[in-house]
């Protein structure tokens, strides 16, 4: 799926059916946080995530929906020209980047968590071109110089009166 839009407004009219309250939350997905991960591979539909929570008696969920911005392709690019990799390389990369462009303003991710019983459980779905932008992004990111080594430099010019 392309675009998450129509699934967007789809969750939002079955949690108000459900009688959930909803907390339009930022992204709980964060590395320090030890969330329980629903295998949305396996089991996308966001129904059984929700039944799940009720059975828990969850009564609050936290739903986070990133909308794309053509500022992601710009930061990813930007790094792609420091990267370390053949040419012709970064201009399939650079190429690939650009299609991902005409996603701008789509719904690219759909994030709802819920808390119990001290645990936190999250759904996470996004759509296969973000999750491609997330890699060639990670894979740039491996590329690029190590920024100790400049670091390393001696300290030319010191002067010291002891």
């Amino acid at each position: 799926m392309n675009n998450f839009d129509s699934l967007k407004t789809e969750i939002q009219q079955y949690l108000e059916q459900s009688g959930f309250a909803v907390f339009h939350s930022y992204s709980r997905a964060l590395p320090d946080l030890t969330a329980i991960e629903w295998d949305t591979k396996r089991y996308p539909d966001y129904r059984l995530f929700l039944q799940a929570a009720q059975q828990l008696d969850a009564r609050l969920i936290a739903f986070h929906h990133r909308e794309f911005s053509g500022a992601a392709v710009d930061e990813v690019s930007e790094r792609l020209e420091m990267a370390e990799m053949a040419r012709e390389e970064k201009r399939v990369i650079a190429r690939r980047l650009e299609e991902m462009s005409a996603y701008q303003g789509f719904t690219c991710v759909i994030e709802l968590s819920f808390d119990a019983q001290g645990r936190t459980y999250l759904f996470d779905l996004r759509t296969p071109w973000y999750k491609e932008l997330e890699q060639i992004s990670d894979d740039v990111d491996d590329l690029l110089p190590d920024d100790d080594e400049e670091d390393e430099e001696p300290m030319g010019g010191y002067f010291s009166r002891n």
